[in-house]
């Protein structure tokens, strides 16, 4: 695939790079055009050495617009991807105006156009962006993103560029082409966030997870070229770009989910935080407060986890343990007693794991374990994956291998 990679002046453009290497790593030829803007947040000279190519930046370089190069870069791109794509890009998209090369690509190009935008949230929420947004879509070019979380101002919302694995999985499906990865032609399911299991109309038992873990596993599933399934519990995050996403409430509902969709599956990982219990009986009306204490009967949540496991034709299983104490040993247990392929461990708590950008992780199967250090969930999902298909491989035997069969330990 050939990509003209548009940078612009955002603090995003730091993420560029690696941004290159991931759509390489695919297959792609990259093209990268900046702004004058984003030369003040990374060097040309980086993003020469990643991409491979010289840098274009100026609309009126002589020797390469002697043969028209804008048009010859607006036909050789098979997409035009802006990442990050800020407001004043979006703005000068929507209205034709192209005062510098890269804007001039978009107007002359026949490609796909995808923009991954990245501004502070207040920017983005603000109803002239959201009008251009909506005036882009209109238009058929893809918006990537943003995602929601801490931004570069110290503020949170949504805004963030969403991270390369992501961008690069949904670029290659605007062709139609997922590119060259550990999982490509495999149908792995995730589940993510947690369930709500209803007390009243207005009450629920829940447990504390914010499914940003699951969520990084499915894009870094399908970065690598899985058709994911994700079965998502109530979260307040954005859709990860080419997945199917199935939203669920309650226990019940996502063991009946993910029997649906698993069949064909060839991998199952457990992500979400499922309640053990739920009530007996759920009240019709709101429960009136009357005496200073309260009753509440409660029973087993199904076991979507264990269910899959012992399923005949059970695919690759991938559980995940959460604890606040023994965490090594916990976890070796229910990979035991649930007859799992690989568990996840992870300690949890007040000052680690719940509600957080980062996480550490231990990998435990039959036979071996492997730690990964406190990194952002997007690159512990990234790494998680690739170690799963390498043990997938491995349990499967030969005859599964993908035509790309090498384990990237880049990370």
């Amino acid at each position: 695939m050939n990509i003209v990679l548009g940078i612009t002046g955002g603090i995003a453009a730091y993420k560029a790079p690696d941004l290159v290497r991931r759509l390489r790593e695919r297959g792609a030829e990259i093209q990268i055009v900046m702004t004058a803007s984003a030369e003040e947040f990374v060097t040309g000279t980086a993003l020469q050495a990643v991409s491979g190519k010289p840098i274009r930046s100026n609309l009126w370089d002589k020797e390469a617009e002697a043969a028209m190069s804008h048009i010859e870069l607006a036909r050789w791109a098979d997409v035009v991807l802006i990442a990050p794509a800020t407001a004043e890009v979006m703005a000068r998209i929507v209205s034709g105006a192209a005062p510098d090369l890269l804007t001039t690509i978009c107007l002359a190009t026949e490609a796909p156009i995808a923009l991954a935008p990245a501004m502070n949230h207040v920017m983005w929420n603000n109803p002239a962006t959201q009008a251009n947004r909506a005036v882009l879509e209109e238009r058929g070019i893809h918006i990537v993103g943003p995602g929601i979380g801490s931004q570069a101002c110290g503020e949170e919302g949504a805004g963030r560029m969403l991270e390369p694995d992501a961008i690069a999985a949904t670029v290659f499906n605007l062709t139609g082409g997922k590119g060259q990865g550990l999982l490509e032609g495999r149908k792995v399911v995730v589940t993510a966030g947690p369930t709500r299991e209803a007390i009243d109309p207005v009450r629920y038992i829940t447990n504390r997870s914010s499914g940003k873990m699951g969520y990084g596993i499915a894009s870094a599933a399908a970065a690598q070229g899985a058709d994911v399934v994700l079965i998502s519990g109530p979260v307040n995050l954005p859709e990860p770009p080419g997945l199917e996403i199935i939203r669920v409430e309650s226990a019940k509902d996502m063991f009946v989910a993910t029997h649906e969709a698993i069949r064909g599956a060839d991998i199952f990982i457990a992500a979400a935080a499922v309640a053990d219990y739920r009530p007996s009986a759920i009240a019709n009306q709101k429960i009136k407060k009357h005496d200073e204490s309260m009753t509440l009967q409660l029973t087993r949540c199904p076991d979507i986890l264990a269910s899959v496991a012992a399923l005949d034709a059970a695919p690759f299983t991938i559980g995940f343990a959460a604890e606040t104490e023994k965490l090594a040993e916990y976890a070796r247990g229910k990979l035991e007693k649930k007859k799992l392929d690989m568990i996840v461990a992870n300690r949890v708590g007040q000052d680690c794991g719940f509600d957080r950008d980062d996480n550490a992780a231990t990998v435990l199967w039959n036979g071996g374990e492997r730690s990964f250090p406190t990194s952002s969930k997007v690159e512990l999902a990234r790494n998680l994956i690739e170690l799963a298909a390498e043990h997938f491989y491995a349990v499967r035997g030969p005859e599964t291998q993908p035509r790309l069969s090498i384990i990237s330990n880049n990370d």
